[in-house]
This record gives C-alpha cells, structure tokens and sequence, in this order.
C-alpha cells in the first residue's frame, strides 16, 4: 500500500482529540479501496489562528476538511455557498476546495435529520427547547423548521444572537412559532423535545445545560455532543423517561454526508456502523 493519500482531508477546531471522525473517514475510505488521510488540524497547537489554517489548507494539499466548535459561522464567510437553505444557516461544516475557491456545506442540518428520523420517523418534534445558537445550533433550529416543529424556544447566554436567530426562523414563514427566552429551565418547561446544541457535557466541558429536574415531561432529547456518547444532559433526560437522540448518530450522518461530498463514492452504511464500532482508536 502506497503511503501516498488517495484523498487528503482534516478537520480544524478546538478540542478535538477524541473526534472519531478521521477513522470514520479511513474507514469508508477502506471500503472503497482508498488511502484517506484525515488529519486534525488546532489551531492553537499548529501556533496559527484560524485564519492562518484555513487559508493554508489548499497549499498544504487538502481536498476538503470539516470545520467545527468554535469556527463554523466564521468559515462560512470563506467560502462560497450555492445552496440557499445553507446561506440561511450562516454555518458550514464541510469545505470542498475547487479550482475556483472554496465551496461550503452544511451536513449537521442533513445529518440531524437523518438522525432524528431513524429514531423517531415521522413524529413532529412538538415544542422544542433548544440551547445554543452558534454553529451546530443554527443547523438544529433550522433542521426543527424543516421537521415541523410546533415552537422552537432558542436559548443562549448572547440573548442577541438568539433573538437574531429566531427573527430569521421567523421570516421563513414556515408557520413554526419561535421565541428567544433567556433562562434554560423556563424554555423547558411544558417541551416535548430538549435540545443541547452547546459543546457543554463535551469532554474538557464538563457539566449540563440544563438540570435534571426541569427534564420531566419531555419526550425526546438530543445532545449534540458525542464524546462522550453517554452526556450527563442525556443520562438525565433518559431518567426522565424522554427518548435519547445521540450526538453519535449526528456525528455518523454528518460524516456519511459528508464523504459524499469529498468523494462521491458510495459506502456501506452498516458495515460502517460495525467498524466504527469494532475499531478502537487510541484516542476515540
């Protein structure tokens, strides 16, 4: 086997040493016959800025790289974005570098769809309270408009930015009522689903968003964050009795999604599934 990469990719963030997506990427690129190299790229551990990154990504021979925590609005303002809907999003998570620039995708928004179908199916998502606003959150709410939520309650420690948020959920006229309330346990009362769209819970985040007490009632819950799979946000919500969306089925779609982007080749989504599984990583 040639050292030599079929498809180099990487992913630029924060605090993602135990991103699994570079065996996700591997993996698919295996069953394809292909060397993948997907490589993590920190900023602040590369001594470069963001920017810096990204703008040396094509020089440094990426095909593409997924973008998250904290630069997924920021890259969007890189690149060009000819699907409308991702426009509307204002965040991309997927860059393609092309001959005539850099091209943006958004497959949280596919991906959490994907998601919340394969274990809900065609149940409304109902009254929602969704925490954060940023990148992943945007996705989510926009996701929930798609889904036919009856209310989409947004919360966010930048009371403006959810307020922007919901002005432009609003103005979609999807006839999906939404509103920006600034406390967390006042959005939750009376929601069918809850919703952490933040990276707290995440490993090097510790904690909830939301505490277990204000979880009765609600009938489903998705936490965005995946490592770990179990968060203390969806441990509550099981004992709550609500039924668990993973950030693992987030993270698993938005990486089948995104693959078709960088590649356009097909893949195995069970066997997938099975090797991710079967296959450690030191750091996963």
């Amino acid at each position: 086997m040639t050292d030599t990469p079929d498809l180099k990719l990487g992913l630029i963030g924060d605090n993602i040493g135990r991103s699994r997506s570079p065996l996700l990427h591997r993996l698919v690129g295996r069953q394809n016959d292909m060397v993948v190299q997907y490589d993590r790229l920190i900023p602040k551990d590369m001594g470069e800025d963001f920017d810096t990154v990204f703008a040396q990504c094509v020089g440094r021979g990426y095909r593409g790289i997924n973008v998250t925590y904290p630069y997924k609005e920021r890259a969007a303002s890189k690149v060009t974005v000819d699907d409308p809907l991702v426009r509307a999003i204002g965040a991309v998570n997927t860059v393609l570098f092309e001959a005539d620039g850099p091209k943006g995708q958004n497959t949280d928004y596919t991906g959490f769809m994907a998601a919340y179908r394969g274990v809900r199916g065609d149940a409304a998502p109902g009254v929602c309270c969704l925490i954060g606003t940023g990148g992943v959150g945007r996705a989510l709410a926009f996701a929930l408009v798609a889904l036919k939520a009856e209310e989409i309650r947004l919360v966010d420690r930048d009371a403006a930015k959810a307020e922007a948020l919901a002005a432009e959920l609003d103005a979609l006229g999807q006839g999906v009522r939404v509103v920006a309330i600034s406390d967390a346990e006042e959005a939750a009362k009376g929601a069918e689903g809850l919703l952490n769209g933040t990276p707290v819970g995440m490993v090097g985040y510790g904690g909830t968003p939301l505490p277990a007490a204000a979880m009765a009632g609600a009938g489903w819950a998705f936490d965005a964050v995946y490592t770990p799979v179990d968060t203390q946000f969806l441990t509550d919500a099981a004992a709550a009795g609500a039924t668990i969306l993973s950030g693992y089925e987030l993270f698993f779609y938005q990486g089948v999604h995104a693959w078709a982007h960088f590649a356009g080749r097909p893949l195995d989504e069970p066997a997938l599934r099975a090797a991710l599984l079967a296959e450690a990583e030191e750091s996963p």
